[in-house]
Protein backbone atom coordinates (compact mmCIF):
# COMPACT_ATOMS: atom_id res chain seq x y z
CA UNK A 1 0.00 0.00 0.00
CA UNK A 2 1.42 3.22 -1.18
CA UNK A 3 -1.08 5.38 0.42
CA UNK A 4 -0.88 7.31 -2.77
CA UNK A 5 -4.05 9.90 -3.07
CA UNK A 6 -5.07 9.29 -7.18
CA UNK A 7 -7.16 12.32 -7.38
CA UNK A 8 -9.33 14.69 -5.34
CA UNK A 9 -12.11 16.67 -6.42
CA UNK A 10 -15.00 18.78 -5.19
CA UNK A 11 -18.16 17.38 -7.05
CA UNK A 12 -21.83 19.25 -5.86
CA UNK A 13 -23.48 15.81 -6.10
CA UNK A 14 -22.09 12.08 -5.79
CA UNK A 15 -24.58 10.94 -8.22
CA UNK A 16 -23.07 8.43 -11.21
CA UNK A 17 -23.06 11.47 -13.71
CA UNK A 18 -21.07 13.51 -11.47
CA UNK A 19 -18.56 10.92 -10.52
CA UNK A 20 -17.75 8.59 -13.39
CA UNK A 21 -16.50 10.94 -15.59
CA UNK A 22 -13.81 11.38 -12.90
CA UNK A 23 -13.18 7.72 -11.88
CA UNK A 24 -12.35 7.47 -15.98
CA UNK A 25 -10.06 10.11 -15.69
CA UNK A 26 -8.36 8.25 -12.79
CA UNK A 27 -8.40 4.87 -14.87
CA UNK A 28 -7.05 6.34 -17.97
CA UNK A 29 -4.45 8.21 -15.98
CA UNK A 30 -3.08 5.67 -13.28
CA UNK A 31 -4.72 2.55 -14.99
CA UNK A 32 -7.13 0.21 -13.23
CA UNK A 33 -7.23 -1.80 -9.97
CA UNK A 34 -8.04 -4.44 -8.86
CA UNK A 35 -10.35 -3.74 -6.52
CA UNK A 36 -11.29 -0.58 -4.77
CA UNK A 37 -12.74 -0.52 -1.05
CA UNK A 38 -15.79 1.97 -0.20
CA UNK A 39 -18.50 2.18 2.25
CA UNK A 40 -21.78 1.53 1.33
CA UNK A 41 -22.67 4.93 0.82
CA UNK A 42 -23.77 7.04 -3.13
CA UNK A 43 -22.65 6.65 -5.46
CA UNK A 44 -21.01 2.89 -4.41
CA UNK A 45 -23.50 1.09 -3.30
CA UNK A 46 -27.24 0.50 -4.07
CA UNK A 47 -29.76 -0.39 -1.59
CA UNK A 48 -30.89 -3.19 -3.38
CA UNK A 49 -30.44 -7.21 -2.95
CA UNK A 50 -27.53 -7.25 -5.09
CA UNK A 51 -26.26 -3.84 -3.30
CA UNK A 52 -24.65 -2.70 -6.64
CA UNK A 53 -24.85 0.82 -8.39
CA UNK A 54 -24.67 2.19 -11.74
CA UNK A 55 -20.94 2.95 -10.66
CA UNK A 56 -19.91 -0.42 -9.52
CA UNK A 57 -21.70 -2.20 -12.48
CA UNK A 58 -19.56 0.01 -14.32
CA UNK A 59 -16.46 -1.11 -12.35
CA UNK A 60 -17.64 -4.96 -12.70
CA UNK A 61 -17.46 -4.22 -16.67
CA UNK A 62 -14.25 -3.40 -16.10
CA UNK A 63 -13.25 -6.30 -14.33
CA UNK A 64 -12.49 -3.52 -11.21
CA UNK A 65 -13.99 -6.09 -8.02
CA UNK A 66 -16.05 -4.06 -5.35
CA UNK A 67 -15.66 -4.73 -1.62
CA UNK A 68 -18.31 -3.05 0.54
CA UNK A 69 -17.05 -2.97 4.38
CA UNK A 70 -19.90 -3.60 6.65
CA UNK A 71 -22.28 -0.55 7.72
CA UNK A 72 -21.13 0.71 11.12
CA UNK A 73 -17.61 -0.55 10.64
CA UNK A 74 -15.29 2.46 9.17
CA UNK A 75 -12.81 0.53 10.80
CA UNK A 76 -12.57 -1.81 7.59
CA UNK A 77 -11.52 1.06 5.72
CA UNK A 78 -9.09 2.30 8.30
CA UNK A 79 -6.44 4.03 5.82
CA UNK A 80 -8.96 5.54 4.58
CA UNK A 81 -10.59 6.85 6.57
CA UNK A 82 -7.77 8.70 8.62
CA UNK A 83 -6.95 10.28 5.43
CA UNK A 84 -10.28 11.43 5.23
CA UNK A 85 -10.17 13.39 8.11
CA UNK A 86 -6.85 14.94 7.96
CA UNK A 87 -8.37 16.21 4.15
CA UNK A 88 -11.21 17.56 6.10
CA UNK A 89 -9.15 19.16 8.76
CA UNK A 90 -6.52 20.81 6.24
CA UNK A 91 -9.16 21.50 3.36
CA UNK A 92 -12.41 22.28 4.63
CA UNK A 93 -12.25 23.62 8.23
CA UNK A 94 -13.48 26.15 7.57
CA UNK A 95 -14.54 25.35 3.88
CA UNK A 96 -13.41 28.08 0.84
CA UNK A 97 -15.72 30.82 -0.82
CA UNK A 98 -16.40 28.88 -3.23
CA UNK A 99 -15.99 25.48 -5.33
CA UNK A 100 -12.98 26.95 -7.25
CA UNK A 101 -11.05 27.77 -4.43
CA UNK A 102 -11.92 24.64 -2.39
CA UNK A 103 -10.95 22.76 -5.57
CA UNK A 104 -6.84 24.91 -5.63
CA UNK A 105 -7.15 23.64 -1.90
CA UNK A 106 -8.10 20.11 -2.21
CA UNK A 107 -4.87 20.46 -5.24
CA UNK A 108 -2.69 21.76 -3.16
CA UNK A 109 -3.51 19.37 -0.18
CA UNK A 110 -3.07 16.21 -2.29
CA UNK A 111 0.53 17.49 -3.92
CA UNK A 112 1.70 18.20 -0.21
CA UNK A 113 0.02 14.44 0.87
CA UNK A 114 2.13 12.67 -2.09
CA UNK A 115 5.20 14.62 -2.25
CA UNK A 116 6.05 16.52 0.90
CA UNK A 117 4.46 14.35 3.84
CA UNK A 118 6.40 11.06 4.74
CA UNK A 119 4.08 8.50 6.32
CA UNK A 120 4.89 6.12 9.95
CA UNK A 121 3.60 3.36 7.94
CA UNK A 122 5.63 3.93 4.61
CA UNK A 123 8.78 3.76 6.64
CA UNK A 124 9.30 7.67 6.57
CA UNK A 125 8.50 7.75 2.52
CA UNK A 126 6.17 9.66 1.03
CA UNK A 127 3.90 8.10 -1.30
CA UNK A 128 5.29 9.11 -4.12
CA UNK A 129 8.38 7.41 -3.59
CA UNK A 130 6.85 4.04 -3.38
CA UNK A 131 4.04 4.66 -5.84
CA UNK A 132 4.01 2.10 -9.21
CA UNK A 133 1.49 2.62 -11.82
CA UNK A 134 -1.42 -0.37 -12.83
CA UNK A 135 0.39 -2.48 -15.73
CA UNK A 136 -3.57 -2.68 -16.17
CA UNK A 137 -5.18 -0.02 -18.80
CA UNK A 138 -8.10 1.29 -19.35
CA UNK A 139 -9.65 -0.30 -22.24
CA UNK A 140 -11.20 1.26 -25.42
CA UNK A 141 -13.96 -0.82 -25.41
CA UNK A 142 -15.63 -2.39 -22.82
CA UNK A 143 -16.43 -5.93 -22.98
CA UNK A 144 -19.86 -7.91 -21.90
CA UNK A 145 -19.09 -10.25 -19.52
CA UNK A 146 -18.11 -13.43 -20.11
CA UNK A 147 -18.91 -17.00 -18.75
CA UNK A 148 -17.19 -20.74 -18.22
CA UNK A 149 -18.82 -23.49 -19.73
CA UNK A 150 -21.44 -24.97 -18.05
CA UNK A 151 -22.67 -21.51 -16.27
CA UNK A 152 -26.43 -21.27 -16.72
CA UNK A 153 -26.59 -17.99 -18.21
CA UNK A 154 -29.69 -16.06 -18.50
CA UNK A 155 -30.36 -11.84 -19.68
CA UNK A 156 -32.31 -9.80 -16.73
CA UNK A 157 -35.72 -8.54 -18.79
CA UNK A 158 -36.86 -5.36 -18.71
CA UNK A 159 -38.82 -5.32 -15.09
CA UNK A 160 -34.99 -6.70 -13.75
CA UNK A 161 -36.23 -10.20 -13.84
CA UNK A 162 -34.84 -13.45 -14.82
CA UNK A 163 -36.25 -16.60 -15.59
CA UNK A 164 -34.78 -20.02 -13.94
CA UNK A 165 -36.63 -23.34 -13.74
CA UNK A 166 -39.63 -21.50 -15.09
CA UNK A 167 -39.77 -19.48 -12.45
CA UNK A 168 -39.23 -15.23 -12.66
CA UNK A 169 -36.86 -13.47 -9.73
CA UNK A 170 -36.39 -10.15 -9.22
CA UNK A 171 -32.57 -9.26 -9.34
CA UNK A 172 -32.21 -5.31 -10.02
CA UNK A 173 -33.52 -2.95 -12.51
CA UNK A 174 -29.78 -2.03 -12.73
CA UNK A 175 -29.14 -4.75 -14.41
CA UNK A 176 -31.87 -4.77 -17.07
CA UNK A 177 -30.26 -6.03 -20.77
CA UNK A 178 -27.24 -7.86 -18.69
CA UNK A 179 -26.38 -11.43 -18.89
CA UNK A 180 -25.31 -12.83 -15.40
CA UNK A 181 -24.21 -16.32 -15.02
CA UNK A 182 -26.13 -18.75 -12.40
CA UNK A 183 -23.02 -21.46 -10.59
CA UNK A 184 -25.16 -24.31 -8.51
CA UNK A 185 -23.49 -23.77 -4.65
CA UNK A 186 -25.35 -26.41 -2.89
CA UNK A 187 -29.11 -28.19 -3.27
CA UNK A 188 -31.67 -25.37 -4.18
CA UNK A 189 -29.11 -22.52 -4.09
CA UNK A 190 -27.03 -20.92 -6.89
CA UNK A 191 -24.09 -18.14 -6.96
CA UNK A 192 -25.84 -15.03 -9.28
CA UNK A 193 -22.34 -13.73 -11.06
CA UNK A 194 -22.15 -10.51 -12.90
CA UNK A 195 -19.01 -11.86 -14.90
CA UNK A 196 -16.53 -12.60 -12.32
CA UNK A 197 -18.48 -11.09 -9.76
CA UNK A 198 -21.10 -12.59 -7.36
CA UNK A 199 -24.14 -10.67 -6.76
CA UNK A 200 -26.16 -12.52 -4.99
CA UNK A 201 -27.67 -16.14 -4.26
CA UNK A 202 -30.61 -17.62 -5.50
CA UNK A 203 -32.64 -19.87 -3.27
CA UNK A 204 -35.16 -21.94 -5.31
CA UNK A 205 -36.90 -23.59 -2.73
CA UNK A 206 -37.60 -20.61 -1.05
CA UNK A 207 -38.06 -18.83 -4.44
CA UNK A 208 -36.01 -15.68 -4.27
CA UNK A 209 -32.90 -13.91 -4.54
CA UNK A 210 -30.77 -13.16 -1.34
CA UNK A 211 -27.91 -11.07 -0.31
CA UNK A 212 -24.24 -12.48 -1.16
CA UNK A 213 -22.35 -12.28 2.41
CA UNK A 214 -19.76 -9.38 2.16
CA UNK A 215 -16.18 -10.50 2.49
CA UNK A 216 -13.80 -7.78 3.44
Amino acid sequence: MSRYLLTCKGLYSPCYADTQPWFEWTFREFGLPEAIRTDNGTPFAGRGVTGLSRLSVWWIKLGIRPERIESGNPQQNGRHERMHRTLKQDTAKPPKADMNRQQLRFDEFRYEYNYDRPHESLEKKTPSSVYLLSHKRFPEKIREPEYDFGIEVRTVRHKGEFKFKSNRYFLSELLVGEKVGLVEATDGKYEIRLGFHPIGMLDVRLGKVEPKSKKV
